[in-house]
């Protein structure tokens, strides 16, 4: 039986904000970067640590999702179908990021190199595993990065809406204030 806990923990709070962050960071970084060109002093730093921050977002959200099944989490505010649609909105966050891991993954190792992560260890590369696999990738990558964008842009409205006209504590128990 799962943990109901009546506030997020310190390290869920940490890890929701950190991974916020990240994401609005690599979204600006990831439409800077395809601007680049071969002259620019920024051509390789930038991608590289571009995959880096990727691939840790992504074991920090493997690592999210299992201290979330591990602790628990608290009920959900709102009329039914708030709680439906946060529920729904939250599943979905986790599937686009999800895509979009693998979505660079299929980019970054089409042409069968590794992906060094800030030099520290190296992701293996499965390779091409179908034709136009970076292209296509690419596009999923993108669409879905928007895709994210705006569904944090929503969850941060329905926080703030929940927050100052609902009055609850959703936005409090992800600042850790009561």
């Amino acid at each position: 039986m799962k943990n109901t806990p009546n506030n997020y923990d310190w390290l869920s709070i940490t890890i929701h904000w950190l991974s916020a962050i990240v994401v609005i960071g690599m979204f600006a970084a990831g439409l800077w970067m395809v601007d680049l060109n071969y002259y620019s002093q920024w051509y390789k730093p930038v991608p590289h640590w571009h995959k880096s921050v990727g691939l840790c977002l992504a074991f920090a959200t493997l690592f999210r999702l299992a201290w979330k099944h591990l602790k628990g989490h608290p009920p959900i505010e709102g009329a039914n179908w708030e709680v439906l649609g946060a529920k729904l909105a939250h599943w979905v966050i986790y599937l686009m990021l999800f895509g979009l891991f693998i979505s660079g993954y299929l980019i970054s190792t089409a042409d069968g190199r590794a992906i060094e992560v800030f030099n520290w260890f190296s992701i293996p590369a499965l390779g091409k595993l179908f034709p136009d696999q970076s292209d296509i990738a690419g596009e999923i990558h993108y669409y879905l990065a928007f895709g994210l964008i705006g569904l944090a842009a929503v969850h941060a409205l329905a926080a703030l809406k929940h927050h100052f006209i609902n009055k609850d504590n959703t936005l409090k128990k992800m600042l850790g204030v009561k």
